[in-house]
């Protein structure tokens, strides 16, 4: 279960808990000191456990803001390397090119973000633009990371576990977000080989 699904359980069981350690606290009863003293400790402990897990699920949202700033950054870095000439190239016909690749990556950020946030997208495919420039291919782009940002921005820890469908599939919003971000990062790893075939050096993993 997602910390996003257990989120209004964990926030009643913390009221419970500080309810229970209120009474404990102020209750007169037959239970003895020591007894009492004992519950206290028990309800203080669980209280910050549960507390600690709230944290956590709050913090989704921001975490997913900071993996897909790395990887606009990430993404940036593979568009600077690989030389104006080589956005042409294929390493075999049948093959996307590498600027096919950066702009079917783009594309796909904007499809599953677009039914994940309820954001409309551009109406233009990335691939299928006349200018296929570096320096048109990087802008377009990095506005698809933009245009994910910007809807993580805009949404909630609750919003991410709310239903989605994308392409016709059922899932949270949370999730569409997971798989865009493994698509872009399938994507781009793909393109290692193409900045190498131009006697280019691809950029280092960058996992932080």
């Amino acid at each position: 279960m997602s910390p996003i699904s257990t989120l209004p359980l964990v926030k009643y069981l913390i009221t419970m808990l500080t309810i229970a350690f209120h009474t404990v606290t102020f209750r007169e009863n037959r239970s003895t000191t020591k007894h009492k003293n004992r519950m206290k400790r028990i309800a203080i402990i669980c209280m910050f456990l549960l507390a600690g897990k709230v944290a956590s699920a709050q913090t989704m949202t921001a975490k997913y803001v900071a993996d897909w700033e790395r990887a606009k950054t990430y993404t940036k870095e593979y568009l600077d390397a690989m030389p104006e000439d080589g956005y042409a190239l294929k390493p075999t016909p049948e093959i996307r090119s590498f600027a096919a690749q950066m702009d079917h990556l783009g594309d796909a950020n904007y499809a599953f973000i677009s039914a994940a946030s309820g954001k409309a997208k551009p109406g233009e495919s990335l691939e299928k633009r006349a200018d296929q420039s570096k320096a048109a291919v990087t802008k377009g782009v990095m506005e698809s990371y933009d245009f994910v940002i910007a809807a993580l921005k805009g949404m909630t820890d609750a919003d991410l576990g709310k239903d989605v469908k994308v392409f016709g599939m059922d899932m949270k919003a949370g999730t569409a977000f997971e798989k865009a971000f493994e698509h872009q990062t399938h994507h781009r790893g793909q393109t290692t080989p193409y900045i190498r075939m131009k006697g280019a050096t691809p950029p280092k993993e960058k996992l932080f």
